[in-house]
């Protein structure tokens, strides 16, 4: 006779079918996967950055175009992820509560910036802005810069950002359809109180979630920046670009340094994406559940 203990009562019954040394040997090639492409290369960049003891590590960071680069960065995502909420959030709303023609080219052109290289993005706007492109002359004349100085940069990293917020709010919205917004205004609530108080409150966590993956991208963005920058010290350089020149100019300990602070905003940025999912755990998978929904 087999006696059953109340730990194998309760315990939930397995939803796998292969071998514990499979499943033991997939959790192994993770964790590996992992050490190998995370772990090591901040393992490698922290050595680096203070390879040359902690005095030298502080002087690259006080470094005055270090510190310039920190503030361009930080200018450039707060300015670039407030305007891909506001249209993240129009998007999505016009999107998933409305039908309208060109609704399926609208969704098509929000992922663009995942099938165009950041290169040809920012390509683009010299062609479009620059002193030899299509607006060139007319900026000119009016003494207005956008290429080499921050509204380029800004324009940059909206355009490869855009998607984020959008692409977390659509699923979601088309998910929850339309039957709330609908009966609020039936009871006399305004567009905007139905907004404030119905829209926004049922998406708030995917919003949340998407302004952090919006602001880690804003933050590290290479390609379409270094193409409009200029590479002006002190001016036009953030952060990553920064982190190129020195490396370039064999600055390596310096480059390290500058590069674990722009490691620890991401790690920073992480943290908040895993207390959001610990703190409102069950929220979200509903919320992710709902989006899969829509997606597929």
């Amino acid at each position: 006779m087999t006696v059953t203990t109340p730990e194998a009562r309760t315990r939930p019954p397995s939803t796998t079918t292969e071998p514990r040394a499979v499943r033991t040997g997939l959790i192994g090639l993770a964790l590996l996967y992992v050490g190998l492409f995370l772990f090591l290369p901040l393992l490698v960049v922290l050595t680096g950055a203070f390879s040359r003891g902690v005095e030298a590590y502080f002087t690259a960071i006080r470094e005055p175009y270090a510190l310039a680069a920190v503030r361009l960065t930080l200018l450039v995502a707060v300015i670039a992820v407030p305007v891909n909420v506001v249209f993240g959030m129009a998007a999505a709303w016009a999107i998933a509560k409305f039908e309208f023609y060109g609704k399926s080219l609208l969704i098509t052109l929000i992922d663009l910036p995942f099938s165009v290289s950041p290169v040809i993005a920012g390509l683009i706007y010299v062609l479009l802005f620059g002193r030899q492109g299509y607006l060139g002359p007319w900026l000119l004349e009016h003494d207005i810069r956008i290429i080499f100085a921050l509204p380029g940069l800004v324009l940059a990293t909206v355009f490869v950002t855009f998607p984020f917020v959008a692409r977390e709010l659509i699923p979601l919205m088309q998910d929850q359809g339309t039957d709330e917004e609908e009966a609020a205004t039936l009871l006399g609530a305004s567009g905007w109180q139905t907004f404030w108080r119905v829209t926004l409150p049922n998406v708030k966590w995917a919003l949340l979630y998407g302004v952090l993956l919006c602001n880690a991208r804003a933050m590290g963005e290479f390609g379409a920046v270094a193409v409009v920058s200029g590479h002006i010290r002190g001016m036009t350089n953030t952060m990553p670009l920064h982190i190129e020149i020195l490396y370039n100019e064999y600055k390596f300990a310096a480059s390290f340094a500058v590069a674990s602070l722009l490691a620890l905003l991401g790690l920073v940025t992480l943290v908040a994406k895993v207390l959001l999912e610990w703190r409102f755990g069950d929220e979200l998978a509903s919320n992710r559940t709902g989006a899969e929904r829509g997606k597929s």
